[in-house]
């Protein structure tokens, strides 16, 4: 056995809390992978997916393609083998038939081929072959490729700009009009979000100035996702299907996110990837409604098309006083068969689920759905006992009883039967994860019986790797079955690749964010993903590029600490700078428009889309500020029963209770963030009483029945150990990060919410950081008798110096 290699000097940063040596001390999902090798070493070497062996007899170079060519010429094969070509990266210019489709300007292609042995065809081997295909265009033209996330495939630069005005119009194309209303009117709803203009919606043809949508482009090698955008004396965007018109609007909104010229030119755009996503566990932790619909919009923006929402799960026995009963568990869908199954914390009816999906449908984004069975069970256990583990646990269903089929069958025919299913869309993933490896038989039988299950309601179905770790004779479907491949102990994947899977990349030692647990990723490393990393790389197998059996990647944010204070925000914080450089590598593989350090400078012009602002951002600009002296009626400031009167510098605001508040422009700031005012509180009720209210979280006079100062969001209620005093004017800043908290009372700091810990009582007496952020809210002022004057808002963390001066 391989020594276990840490992938990540953060993880090593991040190794306070376990002994990384030891994968029991480190759960769900969380064996580091035996086989992972620095990505240095793993760009320096080529690995062949179908043997063991990395000596393949030589093959010679692929005959140079000259301008005119309409197909490849594949090279002689060694004696003794054949040579099949199976693909390219580049698909739309060189097809898996071999077939050339010319570029707009010279690109790099890389082939892949097996040679199979003529005596022996299980005796396989991957060949990697580049070739450079002339482009249309002898250069990439007048003006640079303009920068989106990802970046344009192809490009080719005319002269001058395209200037966006009031009198553009968005114009669909008279054969398609019906087909092309519904993005027509998605894109003239997010222009005016935009950019502020309302643009017309007309069918026709179009002239200066105008936006025209088509479904008519005559390249059919484009496939679905594939799209033109010309930009001369109007834009046309064209495609073959919505999908690859959809993912042009995004070019043009981000090309439109901070000016309404556009540099004029040609671009051919298409990913190397047909799976790009994203996982997100809402098990173990509720992912409120309007934050799936927020990441539908933020996903599709980035042309990320695969959105895995795990929705059920528990936690660790051992940080609930080893008792199932005790721990937590949840599963987030309305049931009716089994109304117990619902979590009481956090679930969604299933209009709600339906309608998430149609909106997801309608930006070009699948729900995949997971009910995570037969591990990570204990929500069913706890509604049926009977159908729980005596020997491995209660989060293990018994695979033997025949009462656990009939209750799994239960619910899931619930959400796939009928006429009008719940889960609506083609694929549903039914989890099949780290069950215990005794058992193999009967996890093999159990998987291969709802794979055949939910095929039966004209399903595909998507599985976590596992095949490798449940070794066994009993068959498992292949046919028409997708895995996630996270980890290669579990599920190696060369050998899934021999047995005929399709394979969406997940490697847990590149792609796992879990927040504030002491292992894998708290935030991924960008830049080695970005410099390193592709979709063909899993562990430390490397597929070749263009190999169609790796159908694309996805990376996760796995929320294993119940009960650690971590907020929808604090996940969002984590995953947003990930998925801008993740749709870079899944859309585009390999090739990489900059470095990193120009991109990671260029991606911060580059926002979450129109109207979707999950990072609570008031302004790009790091030196905004603004204030509030409540001096005078203030337009921004709509009064509620509340009045103006004296105050410390003049007016103030007064409030008279619970139905007394005044409204801001603003819902709410995230991190990082200053909020100064004064406050001067009158007699209130010992219970929870307001000061602040956003749309997820709410700063308290007093938290519950302690008198505190306080917040609460995400279900947790926080204080800063300190009790406002009634009658007196007091100077009040707070501050807030990514990692936690301050409350500065007088100038003077009093309380800093960072570097808590939670002690659990486990034998390892393990530590785990209590995350005690804030996206302060500002949508509401008020609701608790007595003044505040001098609200200040800075769009940074002030030093502690500059806020004594403050005062």
């Amino acid at each position: 056995m391989k020594n276990r290699l840490i992938p990540c000097r953060d993880f090593i940063k991040q190794s306070n809390f376990q002994t990384l040596n030891n994968s029991r001390s480190i759960p769900k999902r969380s064996h580091l992978s035996k086989a992972l090798l620095p990505a240095i070493l793993l760009m320096g070497q080529l690995g062949f997916a179908q043997t063991n062996t990395k000596t393949a007899p030589p093959v010679p170079e692929v005959r140079v393609i000259q301008p005119g060519d309409k197909r490849i010429f594949a090279p002689q094969a060694p004696e003794g083998y054949h040579l099949l070509f199976k693909g390219s990266d580049r698909s739309p210019i060189i097809d898996s038939t071999g077939a050339i489709t010319t570029p707009l300007v010279e690109s790099k292609v890389n082939l892949y081929f097996q040679l199979i042995s003529n005596q022996i065809d299980t005796l396989k081997y991957d060949v990697s072959k580049q070739v450079t295909v002339p482009g249309k265009f002898a250069d990439k033209g007048t003006n640079s490729q303009p920068f989106v996330i990802p970046a344009l495939r192809e490009w080719h630069g005319g002269v001058g700009n395209y200037a966006l005005t009031a009198s553009s119009r968005i114009v669909v194309n008279m054969v398609n009009k019906t087909a092309l209303q519904k993005v027509a009117s998605i894109l003239k709803r997010e222009i005016k979000e935009q950019t502020g203009l309302s643009l017309a919606i007309i069918s026709g043809k179009p002239e200066n100035g105008d936006i025209f949508l088509t479904l008519q482009e005559p390249d059919k090698s484009i496939g679905e996702e594939g799209y033109y955008f010309k930009v001369d004396q109007y834009i046309t965007i064209s495609a073959l299907r919505y999908q690859g018109l959809f993912w042009g609007t995004r070019t043009l909104l981000q090309l439109l996110e901070h000016q309404t010229s556009i540099p004029k030119g040609i671009a051919r755009d298409y990913p190397e990837f047909k799976v790009r996503g994203f996982v997100l566990d809402d098990g173990r932790k509720f992912f409120s409604l309007q934050f799936l619909r927020g990441y539908v919009k933020l996903m599709s923006y980035y042309k990320l098309n695969d959105f895995q929402i795990h929705l059920n799960d528990n936690g660790f026995k051992k940080y609930f006083n080893n008792s199932w009963d005790s721990t937590y568990s949840a599963f987030r869908l309305e049931n009716t068969t089994y109304p117990g199954l619902t979590a009481k914390d956090g679930s969604y009816t299933k209009k709600e689920f339906i309608d998430l999906q149609q909106l997801a449908d309608d930006y070009v984004v699948r729900i995949i759905p997971e009910i995570d069975v037969p591990a990570h069970a204990l929500a069913f256990t706890k509604v049926v006992p009977a159908i729980g583990s005596k020997q491995y646990g209660m989060d293990h269903l018994d695979l033997h009883s025949p009462l656990t089929y009939t209750v799994i069958e239960n619910v899931l025919k619930e959400y796939l039967g009928g006429d009008h299913p719940v889960f609506t869309g083609k694929e549903f993933h039914i989890g099949t994860d780290e069950y215990a490896k005794q058992e193999a038989e009967a996890f093999r039988a159990f998987t291969d019986h709802f794979i055949k299950y939910v095929q039966g309601f004209g399903k595909d179905v998507r599985v976590w790797g596992a095949l490798t770790h449940a070794k066994g004779t009993t068959p498992v479907t292949v046919k028409n079955v997708t895995m996630n491949t996270w980890y290669n102990g579990y599920a190696n994947p060369v050998d899934m690749k021999k047995l005929g899977y399709r394979q969406i990349s997940t490697p847990d030692g590149w792609l796992y964010i879990v927040p504030a647990a002491g292992y894998y990723f708290d935030y991924l490393d960008c830049k080695n993903i970005y410099d390193n990393w592709t979709p063909s790389m899993i562990g430390d197998v490397r597929f070749p590029a263009g190999d169609p059996t790796i159908i694309g990647g996805s990376f996760a944010a796995w929320n294993d600490i119940v009960g650690n204070g971590i907020s929808e925000k604090d996940v969002n914080d984590r995953v947003f700078p990930a998925m801008q450089v993740l749709s870079q590598k899944m859309w585009d593989g390999n090739h990489t428009e900059n470095d990193y350090a120009g991109f990671a400078t260029a991606s911060k012009q580059i926002g979450e889309g129109p109207a979707v602002n999950i990072r609570g951002r008031i302004s790009a600009d790091t030196t905004f500020t603004t204030r509030f002296t409540f001096n005078k009626p203030d337009p921004k400031v709509q009064l509620h029963g509340a009045t103006y009167t004296q105050g410390i510098k003049g007016q103030a605001l007064a409030f008279l209770g619970d139905k007394s508040w005044a409204t801001l422009p603003y819902p709410e700031i995230g991190y990082n963030y200053t909020i100064s005012f004064w406050i001067n509180p009158a007699g209130n009720p010992s219970g929870d009483v307001t000061l602040f209210k956003g749309p997820n979280s709410v700063v308290k006079l007093k938290q519950g029945n302690t008198g505190k100062l306080g917040f609460s969001r995400d279900g947790y209620n926080l204080d800063f150990d300190y009790t406002l005093p009634e009658n007196v004017w007091t100077h009040v800043v707070i501050s807030g990060t990514n990692k936690g908290t301050s409350l500065y009372i007088n100038g003077q700091l009093q309380k800093k919410l960072y570097d808590n810990w939670i002690q659990f009582t486990d034998k390892e007496k393990t530590k785990m950081r209590k995350v005690e952020t804030l996206f302060f809210p500002l949508q509401q002022i008020g609701g608790f008798h007595g003044k505040i004057d001098d609200l200040q808002i800075w769009n940074r963390v002030l030093s502690d110096q500059e806020i004594a001066n403050d005062k």
